[in-house]
């Protein structure tokens, strides 16, 4: 799902991955729906953005010191006096010591974020906004101190910024330097404003929801964030494009143009390969061949399937003496500190496999925290590099792991042992249903096929709403008309029961995702770049690990996930992009190729498509 987190846009609003809520929202603000949400949510911006300006080098190898030349500002290079190395280090250590008092507190707004979606008394959502205002006021405070006006210009001199000893150090004066700058540019009182708008947005959200009330409910909330967050735009990123701006929170150094070229031209793959299998004759008797043990209904008891993802959340490595695992309205992952990550998941008895499939991916997001350089666990540079990069590690865990065959040879038999009326199903039987493509209205369940698509249309809005192309009171019709255009998918009010249609209004349309609610706009292309990264690294590690599928098989996942923790989850924030630490760990940046061809391989497959489809690939 999605990644939230206080000091961590790095999980799942949905995963997402907000308050990375991702998403499934882990935030990188969050991670941890599905990280990067809570310290979304406290409204104070991620540390581990790049800084805009000048392209800067860096050693992006774990713990290799190479001398790496940095800009001191967007605005030019500032000038500073001889320091010697011994110099430099005392200024290093003097601000590191400042840094980890900023993740002391973030952590502490993670706890706040993870409490108001967890246990939090609906009456209490006022006050809760209140202690979120005045917290995010503190921060602020913190990270414009004056001693940060005199030691980070120096620091991040050229001549100074190479005396320092490893790229991690060079990494945490970079990023605190980008924060400083960022910071400095928004007052108290618009960072104390932001934060409580989203704690009022939260509330509204689940409100409105509930009751399927957009226009009363949640339409004025949305137009304050909306506005709100094109005025920090415009205070913290002059001259920027605004959708720029606020994806930069998310993704640094990615631009709204190549995501337009990106997702555009994976319309173009999808769209065509959607039409394909909905033709096949496989998709026509889905439905019909499907097991009946399949079935939704109190036979899968909510408490087994908590047990059940319990034991399948251990085997995958989440370790509880350093986490735990609770329910929410959205499944995300949270926490304080990587000593302290907590993620959720939501459990239905109609609805099983969304337990189990959200504990999986909220576990990716769990063990990217768990795994962070423990050298460097207080400081900027430990953190996810973007939620992208977060989101690939729970999807990696979900999609290729999870929703692979070799997956089911180990937990078919774990699934019978808690649930005795799936005796009778074999491994490629609960592949197979897992993997099932079908268009439908809620992103958290959509299917490999389908979700980049649902991705696509929010990132649509999302621009819209941000150029001002689209009024916040038009977002439900737009959204209606954006469904039936890409996924074919008519959303109507429940009792209407039109043909086709997919009963759910609102509630089931533009309210189903807390992002917005919580400002996180921009968050959304993480989940899709996610997928992509996820696809990339997946070849790596099967180059790497030859015995990566049969260790599966055997729920062996130890090899896996050293080789993620080595590869990506301890490089933390030294690379300064996705593509950088992309090219490190595959040799070249992200490349969309790799999940196009898995999807047409995997699904060309499930689908029995014909073979002129297959020679395609």
């Amino acid at each position: 799902m999605e990644l939230l987190s206080s000091h961590k846009r790095s999980r799942c609003l949905s995963c997402v991955s907000v308050s990375l809520v991702v998403v499934g929202l882990f935030c990188r603000e969050s991670t941890m729906a599905c990280a990067f949400l809570h310290r979304l949510v406290a409204s104070v911006p991620t540390i581990s953005t790049t800084i805009a300006g000048p392209a800067a080098t860096t050693a992006c190898n774990f713990g290799r010191g190479k001398n790496v030349r940095m800009f001191a500002s967007a605005a030019g290079t500032v000038a500073s006096p001889a320091v010697t190395a011994q110099e430099a280090l005392s200024k290093y250590e003097e601000l590191a010591k400042n840094l980890r008092e900023i993740d002391a507190l973030e952590g502490i707004s993670g706890l706040l974020g993870w409490d108001e979606q967890t246990m939090l008394p609906s009456g209490s959502a006022p006050a809760r906004a209140f202690h979120k205002a005045a917290l995010a006021g503190v921060l602020h405070e913190k990270k414009t101190n004056p001693s940060l006006d005199v030691l980070l210009p120096v620091l991040a001199s050229p001549n100074v910024l190479e005396l320092l000893p490893s790229p991690e150090a060079r990494a945490n004066v970079r990023l605190a330097h980008k924060e400083w700058e960022l910071q400095k540019k928004k007052s108290k009182e618009m960072t104390a404003r932001e934060a409580a708008l989203e704690g009022r947005g939260y509330a509204a959200w689940v409100t409105a929801r509930e009751k399927d009330d957009f226009h009363h409910g949640f339409l004025p909330v949305l137009q304050d964030i909306v506005a709100l967050k094109k005025e920090v735009a415009t205070a913290t990123r002059p001259g920027w494009d605004t959708y720029d701006a606020n994806l930069d929170l998310f993704e640094p150094g990615m631009t709204v143009r190549r995501l337009t070229e990106i997702f555009g031209a994976l319309k173009t793959e999808l769209v065509p390969l959607l039409q394909q299998i909905m033709a096949s004759s496989r998709y026509q008797t889905q439905d019909k061949d499907r097991p009946p043990a399949f079935q939704g209904g109190p036979q899968w008891d909510v408490n087994i399937q908590a047990q059940l993802s319990r034991e399948v959340s251990e085997a995958l490595g989440f370790d509880y003496t350093l986490g735990r695992i609770d329910t929410s309205v959205h499944p995300f992952t949270g926490g304080s500190h990587p000593t302290d990550v907590r993620i959720t998941t939501r459990y239905s008895q109609e609805k099983w496999l969304e337990g189990i499939s959200g504990t999986v991916h909220e576990v990716g997001h769990g063990l990217y925290e768990q795994g962070r350089n423990p050298e460097q666990r207080d400081l900027p540079a430990s953190r996810a590099l973007s939620m992208g990069v977060h989101e690939s590690q729970s999807l990696i865990w979900e999609r290729m792991v999870f929703q692979s065959r070799a997956f089911w040879e180990y937990a078919t038999p774990v699934f019978s042992r808690h649930f005795p009326h799936t005796q009778g199903l074999s491994p490629e039987d609960f592949y197979r249903y897992v993997n099932r493509v079908q268009p439908d209205l809620i992103r958290v369940e959509a299917d490999e096929v389908t979700y980049p698509l649902h991705i696509i249309l929010r990132f649509e809005m999302e621009q819209a709403l941000l150029d001002g192309s689209l009024a916040p009171a038009d977002l439900p019709h737009a959204w209606n008309a954006k469904m039936k255009s890409l996924l074919n998918v008519e959303v109507v009010k429940s009792g209407e029961g039109r043909e086709g249609g997919r009963e759910g209004g609102n509630a089931k349309g533009c309210l189903q995702d807390v992002h917005w609610a919580v400002g996180a706009l921009g968050y959304f292309p993480s989940y899709t770049l996610g997928a992509m990264m996820a696809a990339q690294l997946w070849v790596s590690a099967e180059r790497a690990i030859p015995s990566l599928s049969a260790e599966i098989g055997r729920g062996n996942f130890q090899k896996l996930r050293e080789w993620l923790r080595r590869e990506v989850h301890v490089r933390g924030s030294v690379c300064t992009s996705m593509d950088e630490l992309l090219r490190t760990v595959t040799g070249e940046p992200l490349n969309p190729e790799y999940f196009v061809m898995y999807l047409k391989r995997k699904y060309g497959e499930l689908y029995s498509l014909e073979e002129g489809g297959k020679e395609e690939l």
